[in-house]
């Protein structure tokens, strides 16, 4: 009897709940149907998502990763901005993940031991650890919150979240086929807008709308699938899905090569040359030689203001938007005006650095902090950055705004991914749906950690949240080889 009645009062909360969530949704939609405010239809989101969390939130994982192409920003309350509808099912996974960590079968022993004390589990916690921290010097702390509150929706929803859903390496494949399939979906209306135009150079960003900020995230996406893709295509067991994967990646290949983004062409090579690197166990010697000559030219440029040699000429650094050949020509010799701002930037940051060397100016407060530190002899004519656009390099960002030891963890854990990379692509050679798994998570990551030398992507949710996810796989990978190597698992 007792049974039968709280079943029957599940039942009743179960309804009513739904009732609710249906009321909320009709409401937004009207709501925003009147005002003609796009803002109002958060609330008809609610709905679905309300109801997947309630039942199967595994599902919004993955739904993440079938909208995130199409996901765009909307504004809020003023000057709150929201991607949608990325970031309403983020803030429900934030919900959603430690719920079931601590209330689902097993518990916080869902994760083995072994990858909670994972480098790459505890390197983003520590991060997280000292931007809080910082946060206490920042010369914005409301600024500096916003930065924390959507580096939790991040950390939780896509590290945690995917060591909790993927389990096994046949769930990967489910994810990279909801990415790579909506990319491609988002590229039959990208390419036809293009082409409408010629695929012309100086229009490109508009040919994007409304689903892409701007080619560099357009392109950078495109770039960091293609290795997904390409995993896909080697795996399948049909002829005909082999090809298709492969039409898929023709199509990402095509777009990105018509984004006339410098960074992601170079972006490809540099992935070919890190699959040679750790073929031949060289990464730690790559990470060294980076190292030592990155310090070596920061010693050379800061002695005697060797920097001052590099400076602009104002008249002939110009911005040549009706031609992609004039602008890679003005990029090799020095008169871009996108690479010689960056170099503004990069000037600014290091003076930033040199005054708040251990917490620098706080978390997410380069912009407009960094004008009091910048040299007007590298002044360009988009210096005035309207945008409010930051320093263009994640490494140098990490000194400015949170000091030496937010960037000492953040090459620590590139570091520690990379190495943890090469380790796995050699002790999963007797398990190929293993070696899979890594090489295609490997190159996605080497591809992203590449543009971050030249842009702030970490926390762009299309960008960000794969950066996350291959985290996640490093240290899921490992677990699978330790079961394959100790008995026989079925994947």
């Amino acid at each position: 009897m007792y049974s039968l009645l709280l079943r029957l009062r599940l039942a009743r909360v179960s309804h009513w709940l739904l009732a609710g969530l249906l009321i909320l949704g009709l409401g937004g939609l009207a709501a925003s149907l009147v005002s003609r405010q796009p803002a109002w239809l958060l609330p008809t989101l609610a709905v679905p998502v309300g109801v997947l969390a309630a039942t199967r939130w595994h599902w919004l994982y993955y739904g993440l990763f079938l909208t995130l192409p199409f996901a765009r920003e909307i504004a809020l309350v003023g000057s709150w901005k929201i991607d949608v509808p990325s970031e309403p099912l983020l803030l429900a996974l934030l919900v959603c993940v430690p719920v079931a960590l601590l209330a689902g079968p097993g518990g916080w022993r869902q994760l083995a031991r072994r990858e909670w004390r994972h480098p790459l589990l505890v390197l983003p916690f520590c991060l997280l650890l000292w931007a809080g921290i910082d946060t206490f010097f920042s010369v914005d702390k409301i600024k500096s919150i916003k930065y924390l509150l959507a580096k939790c929706w991040y950390l939780v929803p896509l590290l945690l979240g995917s060591l909790l859903v993927v389990r096994r390496p046949a769930d990967f494949w489910q994810l990279a086929m909801c990415y790579v399939s909506s990319a491609v979906a988002s590229l039959l209306w990208v390419l036809p807008r293009h082409a409408s135009i010629g695929f012309s150079f100086a229009q490109v960003n508009w040919a994007l709308q409304p689903f892409y900020l701007n080619h560099v995230i357009y392109a950078t996406t495109l770039a960091l699938l293609l290795p997904f893709a390409g995993g896909l295509a080697w795996r399948a067991s049909n002829r005909r899905w082999h090809w298709l994967w492969l039409g898929a990646g023709g199509l990402l290949l095509f777009g990105l090569l018509t984004s006339y983004t410098r960074a992601s062409w170079l972006a490809l090579p540099v992935a070919g040359l890190y699959y040679v690197v750790i073929r031949l166990r060289l990464t730690r010697i790559v990470l060294l030689a980076v190292a030592l000559g990155t310090a070596g030219t920061v010693a050379y440029l800061v002695h005697n203001d060797n920097y001052m040699r590099y400076r602009p000429d104002y008249a002939q650094t110009a911005w040549h938007g009706e031609s992609f050949i004039a602008h890679l020509r003005s990029t090799y010799k020095l008169q871009d005006t996108s690479g010689m701002e960056r170099l503004y930037r990069w000037i600014a940051a290091a003076r930033m650095v040199a005054d708040k060397p251990l917490v620098g100016s706080g978390p997410s407060t380069f912009f407009p902090e960094y004008k009091r530190y910048t040299v007007s002899a590298f002044r360009t004519s988009i210096s005035a950055n309207y945008q409010g656009s930051t320093v263009h390099n994640y490494f140098l960002l990490q000194l400015a705004e949170q000091g030496i030891p937010a960037f000492v963890l953040f090459c620590a854990l590139v570091g520690a991914a990379l190495l943890t990379a090469e380790r796995l692509y050699h002790a999963t050679q007797p398990h190929p749906e293993l070696r899979r798994v890594v090489v295609a998570v490997a190159l996605s990551f080497v591809i992203i950690v590449f543009h971050l030398l030249f842009n702030e992507l970490v926390e762009t949710d299309k960008i960000g949240s794969i950066f996350f996810v291959a985290l996640a796989l490093l240290i899921r990978t490992g677990t699978w080889l330790k079961e394959a190597d100790g008995e026989m698992v079925r994947w």
